[in-house]
């Protein structure tokens, strides 16, 4: 049985319980005022009876007061008997001579006006084969200035309408009971669905916390117990979340260290075995090229080798310098100023293939602790890239903001353009060392500006860009708030 099965039959029950008792307790309550309502009107029509004949019965006349009797007896007055000494003198029935109505008198002798007798009994008429419920009450008659009794009144009330107004009361009462326990019900299932919907929700959120979905969220905005467990439930999802991207970025570097290292031992190893030979060949390529006897064509086919060579030598220096662990010599700098250098280095090749250049520097922005030689070298390698995927007369754009961020806010730069794109498949490939798109070039220029930018504790991506071309997004920390 779930939690929420059980809450609604726990519920039910204690309101069964409750509404059981209290319409017990009314109808007790309501049986009993109807009652005394019966007794009190019978007591009142006894007196009023006796009243009204007080003076024939002084007299002894008794015809006028059997004729008045005669008038009363009906459905509900069932009958009048008159006593006087305790003997009847007057009687006239209802049900026609039935003799158990007319015995004794049931009053003591030593009474007053406010005295009566009261019992209930039921008559079963034989010959009709029907049983009648009354209500018996006998009040004392006293005769004006007199302290003694004269003799005594009894009359037999109807109980069938008071039980009908029972029944009608108690119907009403279940009536109001059976809605009462049903809106109850109804209650219960809506409170059991507000309390347990949201542990559902929890539950399931733990279940695919548990399969390794860090970025689960339960949305539950309630004040309560339940929100507060939620909120707590996805806090510790958020820093589960933070801590995995972590280990994640850390065994990332790790691999990416080994990596370099690789390359490292590798890079030191061709760079010993090539440079060597590669100078001699080089410096002899030279001497050829300086003999007089040397015919043209013979010394173009020798500068395009010296040519070669130098390519290979650049090569070789990129590896050594991605490889080699450098340390930062940091100062402050506005950003602002490292871009206008790498931009300024670029003007010319810009200006020659009639590529816009677009500027959005956000002012009063802070000053950084960076290298700024290392920084400038980052954006004149993005700024190559873009000039070099850009058609003749393209576009590139360059923004400088601040990303308000915690613990710490960042400077963020956007460099744009609406060359060719990096399909989306490439946008983490590009930045590993030797992967490159272009036909020419050695693959190490966006992963020596990672590297740094990773040395400056930011980073580095391509970001979405609505249309064509390529975003490149490079974020560098400000240092904590203090």
């Amino acid at each position: 049985m779930s939690l929420q099965t059980r809450f609604i039959v726990a519920v039910i029950f204690l309101l069964i319980v409750l509404v059981g008792s209290i319409l017990f307790v009314i109808e007790q309550r309501e049986v009993k005022a109807i009652f005394e309502e019966t007794k009190d009107k019978g007591i009142l029509q006894a007196k009023n009876i006796a009243y009204l004949n007080l003076e024939p019965l002084s007299y002894w006349d008794l015809e006028p007061v059997e004729r008045s009797i005669s008038e009363q007896i009906d459905q509900k007055l069932i009958y009048v008997v008159i006593y006087g000494y305790n003997e009847p003198i007057v009687a006239n029935d209802f049900i026609k001579n039935y003799e158990d109505i007319y015995c004794c008198s049931r009053l003591e002798e030593e009474i007053n006006e406010d005295s009566y007798f009261l019992e209930s009994k039921s008559i079963r008429i034989e010959n009709e084969n029907q049983i009648i419920r009354i209500l018996e009450i006998e009040v004392p008659i006293f005769t004006r200035d007199s302290p003694t009794k004269w003799g005594s009144i009894k009359i037999g009330l109807s109980l069938e309408d008071m039980h009908r107004e029972i029944q009608r009361t108690r119907l009403v009462l279940i009536l109001i009971g059976l809605a009462g326990l049903l809106i109850g019900i109804g209650g219960a299932i809506l409170l059991a669905r507000r309390i347990t919907g949201p542990l559902k929700k929890l539950v399931e959120g733990t279940v695919e916390v548990s399969k390794g979905d860090f970025s689960h969220q339960i949305e539950i905005s309630s004040q309560d117990e339940i929100g507060n467990l939620a909120r707590s439930f996805n806090k510790m999802s958020c820093e589960l979340l933070q801590s995995r991207k972590g280990i994640e970025e850390a065994h990332k570097k790790l691999t990416q260290a080994e990596k370099l290292a690789s390359i490292g031992r590798l890079s030191a190893t061709i760079a010993h075995e090539i440079r060597n030979p590669l100078t001699s060949v080089k410096l002899n390529i030279q001497k050829v090229l300086e003999a007089a006897q040397l015919d043209g064509l013979e010394g173009e086919h020798l500068k395009i080798s010296q040519e070669g060579i130098n390519q290979i030598e650049m090569f070789i220096r990129a590896l050594l310098d991605f490889t080699r662990v450098t340390e930062l010599n940091l100062d402050q700098f506005p950003i602002a100023q490292v871009l206008e250098e790498s931009i300024k280095m670029m003007t010319e090749s810009l200006d020659q293939k009639k590529v816009a250049l677009e500027k959005n520097f956000k002012p009063g922005l802070p000053q950084v602790l960076v290298d700024g030689d290392k920084l400038r070298q980052v954006f004149l390698n993005i700024l190559r890239n873009a000039y070099e995927a850009v058609e003749e007369e393209g576009k590139i754009s360059v923004s400088l903001s601040l990303k308000k961020e915690k613990p710490e806010n960042k400077i963020r730069v956007v460099i744009s353009n609406n060359g060719q794109p990096v399909p989306k498949k490439d946008w983490e490939t590009i930045f590993e060392p030797f992967y490159t798109t272009k036909a020419t070039g050695t693959g190490l220029g966006l992963a020596i500006a990672r590297k740094i930018i990773e040395q400056h504790r930011g980073s580095i991506k391509i970001q979405k860009k609505e249309g064509k071309g390529t975003s490149f997004e490079v974020l560098i920390p400000c240092g904590r708030e203090k």
